[in-house]
């Protein structure tokens, strides 16, 4: 038995009942319930990685709606670009040696595999820090998911330029307009490569992108999905002629390789017939018509709306979920012409997103794993300036992430990371005996000693962790605050009494056992006193890092 159906079965009938598992009643009409420290927590943990007690201070003086429209409305500034943090290899045919190191290769035109292996690498470290210094917005969390959404593999595009060109665009488009997303994102030489759009030509039609923007960007697969396979050959037709230009990282038109014959679409699209055109504008203009034939299909909204539901609420939609809250979500979308903020601002401010039914019930993806507890335990790193011990200790969280199974801009295939799709099991595959293991050991090993780099130690400091607490000399207090933050669902009375008594009275039965400590620390901060209170709050963190419930978000 699962956490919601352990919730709702004292409220189930007997065996005889016909309701639906998993199923809550309520919808999108804004939630006007207690706006307190667990409902902040909640919405940050769905929308950040983390949620730091800064954070959870800051939202406190919002109301629920503001702090929604806060995190939808970043004011901090687009991040600098990835810089050359590697040394040049010897291996290169075509050396980048005029890129400085700590300067940017983003803007550099080689095609070296070597180099781009390296810059490769960079990009993923780059992005793993941006993530972890993200400011108080859902933008990076929204970019991960529209990275996810759109499934290139950086090893099989291969060049780390037009990765990043992507990143870029996914960046721009986060929070504005999907329909212009997808449109220009059609013509990322990125998407190009990976797909075989650079390959689509008049006399071979390469049908992979037109169907893989039908089945996995637009439409989907769901009941409301009846496109034909016909509707995949005529979209091949219509985006036929677009390139890439090596010299530039730029994708180019040539109507010389353009089908300029008219191409008819099934009932499914009203029987559309796109005009076939000449020009350089040919490739664009009829682009222009695909999209605007595809978004007319109620259904892309839907699709959007469930894929979104999935990643920031839960991965159950029952026929409850779809009518009260798929169905009206999308037609807010499609009624602010596929303007990403309205829908979210839905979501995020609904009756159905506080339901205690949606309140930690999803197991956390690496990325909230590591990037999260590294958040919460307010890590700091070097100033910019110190590009090598940056990004070599950001290299090795993104490789934690990596082998506790997620790799940012390299799923297994088109289709994204298994956990939002795959049936039945969905975010159940980030758990397994494998993965399990590598969550405790990452959190024991940065409780315990952490990475250095250049002399400079990343390390949980469970000492200052619990001075930013409001009362850490009351063990109780302590205990529930750091709860309050960790968790998302609460352990027993009993269970904190015993991991008090055992962890930080050591076995005593007096509170004041932990309170002296403490109060002794405060007032005289020796090595002694440190260790005494640093060697119990790291095995309290440390016990709550390994239960399971740190587990769901």
């Amino acid at each position: 038995m699962d956490r919601r159906d352990f919730l709702t079965a004292r409220k189930r009938k007997k065996a005889t009942t016909t309701s639906q598992p998993f199923r809550t009643n309520s919808g999108i009409n804004t939630y006007t319930g207690p706006w307190t420290e667990h409902e902040i927590v909640h919405l940050l943990k769905r929308t950040m990685f983390g949620a730091k007690k800064a954070d959870i201070n800051y939202f406190r003086s919002l109301s629920m709606s503001q702090a929604v429209d806060e995190l939808l409305t970043p004011t901090v500034p687009q991040p600098t670009p990835p810089v050359k943090e590697y040394a040049t290899s010897g291996n290169a045919t075509t050396p980048d040696t005029n890129i400085v190191q700590g300067t940017t290769w983003v803007n550099d035109i080689n095609s070296d595999g070597t180099v781009q292996s390296q810059r490769r690498a960079s990009y993923k470290k780059w992005w793993t820090g941006v993530m972890i210094t993200q400011d108080r917005s859902i933008r990076e969390k929204l970019i991960m998911f529209w990275v996810d959404h759109f499934g290139n593999e950086s090893t099989e595009v291969g060049n780390a330029n037009w990765m990043y060109k992507q990143h870029s665009l996914i960046r721009q488009y986060a929070l504005g307009n999907f329909k212009n997303l997808v449109r220009d994102i059609t013509k990322d030489v990125a998407m190009l490569r990976y797909l075989n759009g650079y390959l689509n030509n008049k006399n071979a039609p390469d049908e992979n992108y037109a169907r893989e923007l039908f089945e996995l960007f637009t439409i989907g697969k769901g009941p409301g999905s009846q496109y034909t396979e016909n509707d995949v050959k005529e979209a091949a037709k219509v985006l036929t002629g677009w390139q890439i230009n090596g010299a530039t990282y730029t994708s180019v038109f040539n109507i010389n390789r353009h089908t300029t014959t008219n191409k008819t679409f099934s009932s499914f699209f009203n029987n559309t017939v796109i005009i076939g055109r000449t020009g350089a504008t040919a490739g664009d203009l009829e682009l222009d018509d695909l999209l605007n034939m595809t978004f007319a299909q109620q259904e892309v909204a839907k699709f959007l709306v469930r894929k979104i539901y999935r990643w920031f609420v839960y991965y159950t939609i029952d026929a409850g979920t779809e009518s009260n809250v798929i169905e009206p979500l999308a037609d807010i979308f499609r009624a602010n012409n596929y303007e990403i903020k309205p829908l979210l601002a839905a979501l995020f401010k609904s009756e159905h997103f506080y339901d205690m039914l949606n309140r930690g019930c999803l197991i956390k993806t690496p990325s909230d794993q590591v990037l999260g507890s590294l958040r919460e335990m307010n890590v700091q790193f070097r100033p910019d300036t110190d590009w090598d011990t940056n990004y070599g200790l950001w290299n090795t969280f993104y490789s934690w992430m990596v082998n506790m199974g997620q790799n940012p801009h390299d799923p297994p295939n088109v289709s994204g990371m298994p956990a939002y799709y795959q049936e039945p099991s969905f975010h159940e595959i980030w758990i397994n005996s494998d993965s399990l293991p590598k969550r405790n050991q990452f959190t024991d090993t940065m409780i315990n000693s952490g990475y250095a780099r250049n002399g400079f130690r990343v390390q949980f400091n469970c000492v200052a962790f619990a001075q930013g607490l409001s009362n850490p000399g009351n063990p109780n207090d302590l205990i529930e605050e750091a709860l309050r933050i960790f968790f998302r669902n609460d352990l027993s009375v009993q269970s904190k009494a015993q991991i008090k008594t055992q962890i930080l009275l050591t076995g005593q039965q007096w509170d004041y056992y932990w309170t002296n400590a403490w109060a002794a620390y405060e007032a005289s901060p020796t090595t002694a006193n440190f260790n005494t209170v640093n060697t119990r709050l790291k095995s309290l963190f440390q016990y709550f890092f390994n239960l399971s419930e740190y587990q769901l978000a």
